[in-house]
């Protein structure tokens, strides 16, 4: 009987010490990393990616694109070419917020993501600029104003949906970091994608221009 107690208090210490440690994963955070990842695929794969430059004069196209590929970081949709930034940064490795960006940005899906936003892009930024739509507080498009949205609503869904696959990837790069370092330990997705659409959020914020539609954390909309 003393027996069977000291096992049953055993396993029940065990399970307590095995839920502690989940809780402390599941509550921490890194925000100011997950923002500076988030920035950094965005340099690297939003503004930068897909964009070409003209051959400097006298100079062959064929050495121009090496040197482009060389300082210019692009993905493709076809997976054939590689952001060599990010590779450089896994190389280093120094911080979180490096190893969330070149995790996130191994996965194809976010990849394929970003290069449907940067082809939306510029009539994402014309519904923005005319206050046809705004960023919410989850990091998504929301309509402001359906008189100047002018049946663009496709365009709003498919931002949307790529950027839940950012977020997503995001999420799901911290989690396996994170169990990687904290072997045994078990993170609970869900927990962190509120987290990831709200720090993505707060990015798209940031970088929203003046006059641009803006909801706060709060729930108030203001124009920045």
């Amino acid at each position: 009987m003393f027996n069977n107690i000291v096992k049953w208090f055993a396993a029940a210490l065990c399970g307590l010490l095995a839920a502690c440690a989940v809780i402390t994963v599941n509550v921490y955070f890194p925000e100011k990393d997950v923002k500076q990842a988030y920035k950094s695929l965005d340099e690297m794969l939003l503004k930068q990616g897909g964009e070409t430059r003209p051959p400097a004069e006298g100079q062959p196209a064929g050495g121009e694109e090496k040197k482009e590929e060389e300082v210019k970081p692009q993905s493709s949709l076809s997976g054939t070419r590689f952001n060599l930034s990010l590779v450089a940064v896994a190389d280093a490795a120094e911080t979180m917020a490096d190893e969330l960006a070149v995790e996130t940005s191994s996965m194809p899906e976010v990849l394929k993501a970003y290069d449907d936003l940067r082809a939306l892009l510029p009539r994402l930024n014309t519904l923005r600029d005319n206050g046809a739509v705004g960023e919410n507080k989850q990091g998504l498009i929301s309509i402001r104003d359906q008189g100047k949205l002018g049946g663009n609503e496709a365009v709003v869904k498919a931002v949307n949906d790529n950027r839940k696959v950012v977020i997503t990837g995001m999420a799901k790069a911290l989690k396996k970091i994170t169990e990687k370092k904290e072997p045994g330990a078990k993170v609970n997705l869900n927990d962190l994608m509120g987290k990831a659409s709200a720090t993505f959020a707060d990015v798209r914020r940031e970088e929203a221009k003046p006059g641009c539609w803006i909801e706060l954390s709060n729930g108030r909309w203001v124009q920045k």
